[in-house]
């Protein structure tokens, strides 16, 4: 892993850590910001932000409530106006990311997202107009949990759903599920399902997800998400953002269906590819670097 080393942003009283790779002799002044995951951070891409950076001068940033970023505590819809707490949304960390690009970078970008990182740089690129220069999702986030997509005939979980909000939003029960995740040998266990090649899990790995989660308020971003039930789905997203797009998939990812991809490739005409990798997981960014680092390039040639 690169030990690059990270800078501090003042956002919103909030403090923002993010790093620098700045290899490009590129004539052009494009940037690249990769935007990690749910539970990640700006480390996730130790394999991938080097090299892009030969491309473009290429930034990663920890989003609020992750990573060495200021982890305020999560404030749900109902609950009164606290000191030190905010809602944790998509609309929080895509204001995070285009302010970001405006106030540091200061020049247009190409955003990469994984997971819930890619409907974040959606939004982003929303925000940021003709500053974005296209998207990049890796395993994209399809949120089958969220209201909107509920399908009526599930009679089961429209029944068990009110129960399961009112249980999350109990700190209680947030917090145990927390801990009880937040230690190597579950973390390495869920690796194991997100890589399922077995590929670059490893020790740093385990520490890039562990570290963050020993914070003191590190339980607060991940009681915010889990309450997350009626939010944006990339397919909000699609039609608003006037940049072109590119899928990346693991083609294995246990979690966001490929099918679901395949479909989203074939409806939205900014979609201008789907790339699939061979036996990947949810983070083929970090399980296959090289195939992925690849495919990213070959969209900046195709782009710029």
């Amino acid at each position: 892993m690169s030990l690059k080393k990270s800078e501090i942003w003042e956002w919103k009283n909030w403090k923002i850590s993010w790093s620098l790779s700045k290899k490009s002799t590129c004539d052009k002044n494009i940037n690249i910001l990769l935007v990690h995951g749910f539970g990640a951070s700006k480390k996730h891409w130790r394999h991938n932000q080097d090299y892009l950076s030969k491309v473009y001068n290429c930034y990663a940033i920890d989003l609020l409530g992750f990573g060495e970023s200021s982890q305020p505590s999560a404030l749900l819809n109902y609950e009164p106006i606290k000191k030190n707490s905010i809602k944790y949304s998509f609309d929080l960390w895509s204001n995070q990311i285009s302010t970001f690009c405006s106030e540091v970078i200061k020049s247009p970008v190409y955003l990469v997202g994984n997971s819930i990182g890619g409907v974040i740089a959606l939004k982003a690129a929303e925000m940021l107009q003709d500053e974005c220069r296209g998207v990049i999702l890796i395993d994209c986030a399809q949120r089958t949990m969220d209201d909107k997509r509920l399908k009526k005939s599930n009679i089961l979980m429209n029944l068990m759903r009110p129960v399961l909000k009112t249980l999350v939003r109990q700190r209680l029960i947030s917090n145990t599920l927390f801990t009880r995740a937040a230690n190597p040998k579950v973390i390495k266990k869920i690796l194991e399902q997100a890589y399922p090649s077995g590929k670059n899990i490893d020790e740093e790995l385990i520490e890039i997800l562990y570290e963050p989660s020993k914070r003191k308020n590190s339980k607060e971003a991940f009681r915010g998400f889990i309450n997350l039930f009626d939010d944006y789905l990339a397919t909000d997203l699609f039609d608003k953002v006037n940049v072109p797009i590119q899928l990346i998939w693991g083609e294995k990812d246990p979690w966001e269906s490929l099918s679901e991809a395949k479909d989203w490739k074939k409806k939205f005409n900014n979609i201008k590819r789907l790339d699939v990798i061979k036996g990947a997981g949810h983070c083929p960014h970090d399980e296959e670097p090289e195939e992925t680092n690849k495919l990213i390039c070959e969209f900046f040639q195709e782009t710029k």
